[in-house]
C-alpha cells in the first residue's frame, strides 16, 4: 500500500472541506509521515501561495525565525540568488545590507553564522522583493522546509490545513 492508501480517507475530509481546522496539526504529522519531501514542498509552496494565508514574504519570514543556523543560510542564499543584484540597496546602509553586498560582491555563500544575524522581519522584506523578481523563489524555499514538517507546524493551523487541502487536491489531478 502507498503513502496515498495509508491517508487517502484524512485528505479525502480536507478535498471535500469536511475536515476539522483544529486537527490540522495531528493530520499534518500523519502526512509528513507518509509523503514524500517533494509532495509536502507542493504543498508548501501552494499555501504560500494561496490568498487564503499570509505572503509569502511574512510566512517566509516567520519560518525563518525558528530555523537554525543552517536552514537560514540556506533560504538567505536562495533569496540572494531570487532577488537579484538591487536586493542589497533595498535594505540601505543597515549592517544586513553592508553583509549581503559583501556576500553578493564575493559570489559567495551567507554562512549559518552570518545568517543568524538577520533578523526574520529582513527576511520577511527579502521574500517579497525575491518573489517579484522570481516566483519559483517560493518553490525552492518550501524545498528547503519540506524537509523539517516539524517547523512547517510553527505556521499554524490555517496554513497546515491549506496545504493539506493542496496535497488532496494534488492527488486527485
Amino acid at each position: 500500500m502507498g503513502w496515498m492508501g495509508t491517508i487517502g480517507n484524512l485528505l479525502e475530509q480536507y478535498a471535500g472541506g469536511t475536515a476539522n481546522p483544529a486537527q490540522a496539526d495531528a493530520h499534518f504529522d500523519q502526512v509528513a509521515g507518509a509523503a514524500p519531501a517533494s509532495t509536502i514542498a507542493g504543498a508548501l509552496a501552494g499555501a504560500m501561495r494561496s490568498e487564503q494565508t499570509p505572503p509569502f514574504g511574512q510566512l517566509a519570514g516567520q519560518l525563518f525565525g525558528n530555523s537554525s543556523g543552517d536552514q537560514k543560510a540556506n533560504v538567505i542564499n536562495e533569496l540572494i540568488s531570487a532577488a537579484g543584484p538591487m536586493l542589497p540597496s533595498l535594505l540601505g546602509s543597515s549592517a544586513v545590507g553592508g553583509l549581503l553586498s559583501q556576500v553578493m560582491a564575493g559570489g559567495g555563500q551567507v554562512t549559518a553564522a552570518q545568517a543568524q544575524q538577520i533578523p526574520p522581519e529582513v527576511v520577511q522584506q527579502m521574500a517579497a522583493h525575491a518573489e517579484k523578481q522570481d516566483p519559483s523563489v517560493i518553490d525552492r524555499v518550501s524545498s528547503i522546509y519540506a524537509e523539517h514538517p516539524a517547523l512547517i507546524k510553527t505556521l499554524g493551523s490555517g496554513v497546515l490545513a491549506i496545504a493539506l487541502a493542496k496535497i488532496a487536491q494534488a492527488q486527485k489531478s
